[in-house]
């Protein structure tokens, strides 16, 4: 298994055990989601910016408008950090202190490179929709020049970093397991919810047979 760079800002300080630094673990922590935080100066100015995200390899991508501010500074190489987290459970101990939460999550640092190929470009948006729903960009228009002009690709090695999780019970002082109250861990999941058909839909256009398994509809 390969490890990531664990350098003096990327290397978990609090709770170290937690840390991880093996591309797997970080990889599956990525592969999970879609929605990504980046960290990053404009001006001497702070900003973090939600967006979404893939993964590809050993490589990080998050796309936007070509008019996007925060994506024409971060395409010039500036340092950026780049979070994701899922919450997995909230975790009630004895007293308010040991209170927690099992998480899993991701930091990477580096600077971002803008994809100037244009059939490349393509690709990798190609291969952010089939993460999400295989089988639907066969069944898109196609893409025109505009749209593909109108739109910035970033990317960034996934080099420098770490994945910090928790999970598993309460960690309570000893000598608050005899304290009189429940304890334990309440699980949290994303789930998606029923389709929702656009009202000008085409009649008789059904619902996709790459979505039934989200819904578990028959």
């Amino acid at each position: 298994m390969s490890q990531i760079k664990k350098t003096p800002r990327s290397r978990v300080k609090r709770k170290p055990y937690r840390g991880d630094y093996d591309f797997d673990t970080v990889a599956a922590v990525l592969d999970a989601g879609f929605i990504c935080h980046v960290g990053y100066n404009i001006d001497g100015k702070p900003y973090v910016t939600p967006t979404s995200y893939w993964r590809e390899g050993d490589q990080v991508y998050w796309h936007g408008s070509s008019a996007s501010r925060m994506l024409k500074a971060q395409e010039q190489g500036i340092d950026v950090c780049f979070t994701v987290t899922h919450v997995d459970g909230l975790v009630m101990a004895r007293s308010a202190f040991n209170h927690s939460i099992n998480y899993r999550s991701v930091m990477l640092f580096g600077a971002a490179q803008k994809v100037e190929d244009e059939d490349y470009k393509l690709k990798v948006l190609e291969t952010f929709t089939e993460k999400l729903f295989p089988g639907r960009w066969a069944e898109l228009r196609p893409v025109t020049r505009r749209e593909l002009k109108a739109t910035t690709v970033l990317h960034m090695p996934i080099e420098e970093g770490s994945a910090k999780i928790r999970n598993g019970d309460p960690g309570d002082d000893e000598a608050d397991y005899a304290w009189p109250v429940w304890a334990g861990v309440v699980p949290l999941a994303e789930q998606a919810g029923q389709p929702r058909p656009c009202p000008r839909l085409i009649e008789g256009t059904k619902l996709p047979k790459y979505l039934k398994p989200l819904w578990r509809l028959k």
